[in-house]
């Protein structure tokens, strides 16, 4: 079974989970990496669903802020917010997202739930822009239409199974704010 949780990424002096937008979770949050310029990521492991309000930690934060839940390590819900350029919504994976959606009752597909990817670089180039990055959206249309890669090779010769965490952070590099 793979990993099902959140990564909350955000800019802020302070902890991200001492802030208001993150109070009911708190105390599952577990600090995994900090970056220049104050960036912070953090994990919530959970599969029960809801971490907070990216909304709200954006306008708590006065940056940018991006949620990240990973769906058993095979598919990545991007969530993303920002003060001035607004929120959106894709995926990683989507393949495998395609899969877990299944067929809708209503006939809805993957891309009535998420931006396609060329959609969500545009948005994602806004985003760390306003953020004080300057990206190339080509190389993040490649991670948003990338499939997970497997882990490396371990000492028993043996490749594990992709692990859709990897394009989660491989995207964080391409944005510009956790570098790999």
């Amino acid at each position: 079974m793979g990993y099902w949780g959140y990564f909350v990424v955000g800019r802020a002096e302070r902890p991200l989970a001492e802030l208001d937008a993150l109070t009911g979770v708190t105390d599952g949050m577990v600090r995994r990496t900090s970056a220049p310029g104050g960036w912070q990521v953090w994990e919530y492991p959970s599969g029960d669903g809801d971490v907070g309000n990216m909304n709200a930690l954006a306008r708590e934060t006065g940056a940018p802020a991006l949620f990240g839940y990973v769906m058993n390590s095979e598919c990545v819900v991007l969530e993303a917010a920002a003060p001035e350029s607004g929120t959106w919504t894709t995926c990683l994976a989507r393949a495998a997202m395609a899969g877990y959606l299944g067929a809708d009752r209503e006939g809805l597909t993957l891309e009535d739930y998420f931006l396609d990817p060329r959609d969500a670089a545009e948005r994602a180039v806004r985003w760390a822009a306003e953020a004080g990055q300057e990206v190339n959206a080509d190389a993040l249309v490649d991670v948003l239409t990338s499939d997970p890669d497997p882990p490396p090779l371990s000492a028993s010769l043996e490749r594990g199974d992709p692990l859709a965490e990897n394009l989660f952070f491989r995207f964080l590099d391409r944005l510009g704010v956790v570098p790999l």
